[in-house]
């Protein structure tokens, strides 16, 4: 017997901060934005090995057309979102500085879809977990883990827990997926339960979304697995979306250091992951485009957009009806997690849920000033971190004390420093200390 919705909710989850929620587009049902001049699409859209194309210069695609794979298991194929034809395959910058190939495709406006496309016949967990890796389905959330190797995990699992929380401020792609797709959400879930076997699955909603928790509720108890699912109202508050505090919230467990939710007991799955897996399973057709949300103070019309992967920020800004007034800042992704981007050249991915664009009073913070020890940090950090006193290591460069002082558990939230009265870019310091002691690490390594 999973859980029930009479099970006591955890609703005290250690830190967190109640960002402003800012969810003008949760009304606003997604449109289908028109089919782009051009695309691009990169190869490397997942945590993992980047794809190979497997097109060349002047080759058709279509609809579905493979346009790249890789034969390393830590990666997903990659699928046109268009028709057209390949105009080049050159390098892109991705968001994060690195570069990867990427297929320019000129588009001919027509959709046409490729001949091959069928649902897969499946009739145990190895094909099951086969038609996952030919999806091209990644994590959705935000991370990009392949979804077939989080679904064959090497310890024992029993419970799949299901991220519908989307906590940054701004983004309501998953919340449009919940009461848009209710039914292919439950769908995904039941799939999962049927082929890898696990106990239950707990689906963790954030409670500003009573709507979504209500169909949601009602879709679960019309499947033949009701028994096995639950909807699981948490508090809203920033970062309840995190695979960590996600886990905890739906099971009471805790992911220490080094592990990964498989380690206790637990696979997780974004709520779009979950529908969208259905939906291959279905049609055959595989990921081929996404639902952003695009929002911000310099957005003249914020809206929640359906774009074939590979579709520049340029024509999705366009769509939103361009800027109201000059953007100081582009970010892909939330506010709190998201990314700055360098221009309107950058395309959507396969793992993109947001493209923001800020104006000078979002987009500049104030000035910083010494740290006045108030502790604020530490109060709000969900990891129970102290980012001053890894500050003060990072300054002299003593890795073992950020080692000793967890700095590797850092889950990158934002909290400490949206919480800092004194402005201190603790973000930045904790990730420069994770590299840091991730190089040191690698050194030893390679020493041995």
């Amino acid at each position: 017997m999973g859980y029930t919705d009479k099970m006591p909710f955890l609703q005290y989850i250690r830190g967190g901060v109640h960002a402003p929620h800012r969810k003008n587009t949760a009304d606003m049902q997604t449109e289908s934005c028109p089919v782009p001049d051009e695309v691009c699409v990169v190869m490397q859209q997942h945590i993992g090995a980047p794809c190979t194309p497997c097109v060349k210069k002047g080759d058709a695609v279509l609809v579905g057309t493979k346009l790249g794979d890789s034969d390393k298991p830590v990666s997903a194929p990659i699928y046109s979102g268009v028709s057209g034809t390949v105009a080049d395959i050159t390098e892109a910058t991705l968001s994060n500085g690195s570069a990867s190939k990427a297929i320019i495709i000129k588009t001919d406006g027509l959709q046409t879809m490729a001949d091959d496309i069928a649902p897969p016949v499946i009739t145990n967990k190895d094909e099951f977990l086969a038609a996952v890796r030919e999806s091209g389905l990644v994590g959705l959330g935000g991370a990009g883990f392949p979804a077939h190797i989080k679904l064959n995990p090497k310890t024992p699992v029993d419970t799949l827990v299901i991220n519908g929380a989307e906590c940054e401020p701004y983004i309501t792609s998953d919340y449009r997926e919940m009461v848009e797709n209710t039914n292919d959400i439950i769908s995904g879930i039941a799939l999962v339960l049927e082929y890898l076997s696990f106990e239950r699955a707990v689906i963790v909603v954030e409670d500003n979304k009573p709507k979504a928790i209500s169909m949601l509720k009602k879709a679960a108890a019309k499947s033949e697995y009701a028994e096995k699912i639950s909807v699981l109202p948490t508090k809203a508050m920033y970062p309840r979306g995190a695979e960590k505090v996600t886990v905890y919230a739906a099971t009471g467990r805790i992911i220490k250091s080094g592990q990964l939710p498989a380690d206790v007991g637990c696979v997780v799955m974004n709520v779009t992951s979950a529908a969208t897996l259905a939906r291959y399973i279905a049609t055959g057709m595989p990921l081929v485009n996404k639902r952003i949300t695009v929002d911000g103070s310099a957005v003249s019309q914020p809206k929640n957009i359906r774009v074939p992967v590979g579709t520049y920020i340029s024509d999705v800004i366009r769509f939103a009806g361009g800027y109201k007034c000059e953007p100081k800042k582009l970010i892909m992704g939330g506010p709190m997690m998201g990314v700055a981007l360098p221009g309107e050249h950058m395309s959507v991915l396969k793992q993109t849920n947001a493209v923001l664009a800020l104006d000078d009073v979002e987009a500049y913070p104030k000035p910083q000033s010494e740290c006045i020890r108030c502790g604020r940090c530490l109060r709000v950090c969900p990891m129970s971190l102290s980012p001053t006193v890894i500050e003060t290591h990072l300054k002299i460069k003593n890795t073992a004390a950020l080692k000793t002082d967890g700095v590797l558990t850092c889950i990158e939230c934002g909290c400490c420093a949206y919480e800092c009265p004194a402005m201190r870019p603790l973000v930045q310091v904790m990730r420069e200390s994770k590299r840091l002691v991730k190089e040191i690490e690698r050194k030893g390594e390679a020493q041995k």
